[in-house]
């Protein structure tokens, strides 16, 4: 998932007769499946939560492009190129609707931008990782996006309307995503040399485990989680997330003839899913608290653009002045 670790600020869950008569109703809507639009009524840590969750889900997707970015000029062929600059471009624009459903909290989008250039908000681990080859653009392309995938189609259904509606559009295009780093890996695998295949076998062994730990922590570690359920912000928890995403990436990793990089990887025709090896959560720990091997890079990369571009918001600013003066000018005479 894009967003990880996310604070609800509530310790634990309470009962419905500790409920004041407006989260009593509040509860009973979301029990019914209704979803909660920007002017009802809602609990002030529900809206904190989601101003949390969907602005670490933005702040990834625009932080994302980094990673593609810097194989933007070195793609392959003149289709890659415009294969990846298109999903460069797709990127932007989820970060942008997410930033628009997270204004629709109350809370504004410099806000939002301010917390991430200071560090104060986070983005996924799995932005701190750097792309070597080209490669990694089919693993990014197929793994990471293929992980997104499999908690976004899941948050369509979540309880805030805006979000999920957001997260429709979002998912038809990562959906596109996910197959195309497929088939880049697929067309190295079929067509490459010994040496390109070895390149797709090196970054599945570099991305798969921080793929998995996109999910979060185990359930039993994820001490926000059961109140996110409860809410029906989250539909799924982190393990359950996790072990669809394995069951459904398995397969296609054996028709790339490629492994995982998990001795304990194997089919449990008992529970019907794979088994797997232990995450090694300091390394998720580590890359969350910024000591990732890109943290430093992509976090000053993305200041610096935000100050390039300040000529650029302040001429929109002052042209939108210029084109509401005139109009109010307009209405006046008329």
């Amino acid at each position: 998932m894009y967003a990880q670790m996310v604070d609800t600020g509530v310790k634990s869950l309470k009962h419905r007769s500790e409920m004041s008569a407006d989260e009593q109703a509040f509860m009973a809507r979301i029990d019914n499946e209704s979803k909660i639009e920007p002017q009802d009524w809602m609990p002030d840590a529900y809206r904190k939560t989601l101003v949390r969750q969907i602005s670490q889900h933005a702040h990834s997707e625009i932080i994302g492009m980094q990673p593609e970015g810097n194989w933007l000029t070195r793609a392959p062929t003149i289709k890659r190129k415009l294969q990846l600059a298109a999903k460069i471009q797709d990127e932007c624009g989820h970060g942008q609707y997410l930033y628009s459903a997270a204004e629709t909290l109350g809370v504004g989008r410099d806000q939002l931008l301010d917390q991430l250039h200071t560090g104060k908000a986070k983005y996924s681990s799995i932005f701190n990782y750097p792309t070597l080859n080209w490669a990694d653009m089919g693993a990014v392309g197929w793994l990471v996006d293929g992980a997104a995938i499999v908690n976004q189609v899941v948050l369509q259904r979540t309880s805030y309307g805006p979000y999920s509606r957001a997260m429709i559009r979002i998912c038809k295009e990562e959906s596109f995503h996910q197959r195309q780093g497929y088939e880049i890996l697929l067309t190295m695998m079929q067509k490459g040399t010994l040496a390109q295949k070895d390149m797709v076998q090196d970054a599945i062994n570099r991305f798969w485990w921080p793929s998995l730990m996109m999910f979060g922590p185990n359930d039993d570690a994820s001490t926000n989680s059961a109140q996110s359920l409860a809410w029906k912000i989250k539909r799924k928890s982190n393990d359950e997330l996790r072990q669809m995403f394995i069951d459904q990436t398995v397969p296609q990793l054996e028709v790339l003839g490629c492994t995982a990089p998990d001795p304990d990887l194997q089919w449990n025709p008992e529970t019907g899913h794979y088994d797997f090896g232990e995450i090694d959560w300091s390394e998720f720990f580590n890359v969350i608290k910024g000591n990732g091997p890109c943290n430093k890079q992509r976090l000053e990369k993305k200041v610096k653009a935000h100050e390039n571009g300040t000529w650029v918001r302040d001429a929109a600013q002052a042209y939108a002045t210029k084109q509401q003066a005139g109009a109010a000018t307009k209405k006046e005479a008329s």
